[in-house]
C-alpha cells in the first residue's frame, strides 16, 4: 500500500451528481431543476405540515371545541391495593417515600403521586405522596401508618 493507491471506505463518499445553477452549459442551469415559476422554484420555500395544495388543511376544516385549563395539575395515581402487593412481593419495605416509588417503577421521577383509596391496606406502613384522597389517608392510618404530604 502507498499514497498512490488510497481509497475512501465503501460508501463513505457519495457522488453529488450534476451541479445546479452553473450555467446553461452545465444542462442544469436557468431554472436549476426547479421548473418555472410556483411557491416551489422560489428560495427559503417550506411545505407546511399538513399542506394540501391549497385546499383547506384538515386541521382547519375540523370544528374545534372543548378547553385545556393550562394550570391543570396531573397526578400520577396509586391505589393502596398496588401497595400492598408490592410490599406482599417484597419490592416495598415499611417506608414508602417517592424514590421508592420510582425504584418500584410505579412512576417517573418527574411525575406527581397522589395515593388512591382502592384495595385494603394490611401493612403499618409509612407513605410519602405530593397528595392524599381522604379514604387512602383514613385507611392508611387505620392500618397504624403514616400519610406524609410532600412538597411540590
Amino acid at each position: 500500500m502507498n499514497l498512490s493507491n488510497l481509497k475512501p471506505a465503501e460508501g463513505a463518499v457519495k457522488s453529488q451528481g450534476k451541479r445546479l445553477g452553473r450555467g446553461q452549459g452545465s444542462g442544469k442551469g436557468g431554472t436549476a431543476a426547479r421548473g418555472h415559476k410556483g411557491a416551489k422554484s422560489r428560495s427559503g420555500y417550506s411545505r407546511k405540515i399538513g399542506f394540501e395544495g391549497g385546499q383547506m388543511p384538515l386541521q382547519r376544516r375540523v370544528p374545534k371545541f372543548g378547553f385545556k385549563n393550562i394550570n391543570r395539575v396531573e397526578y400520577q395515581g396509586i391505589n393502596l391495593d398496588k401497595i400492598q402487593e408490592f410490599i406482599d412481593a417484597g419490592k416495598l419495605t415499611d417506608t414508602v417515600d417517592f424514590e421508592a416509588l420510582i425504584g418500584a417503577r410505579l412512576v417517573r421521577k418527574n411525575e406527581l403521586v397522589k395515593i388512591l383509596g382502592r384495595g385494603e391496606l394490611k401493612a403499618k406502613i409509612k407513605v410519602s405522596a405530593h397528595k392524599f384522597t381522604a379514604t387512602a389517608k383514613a385507611a392508611i392510618e387505620k392500618a397504624g401508618g403514616e400519610a406524609i404530604v410532600i412538597e411540590k
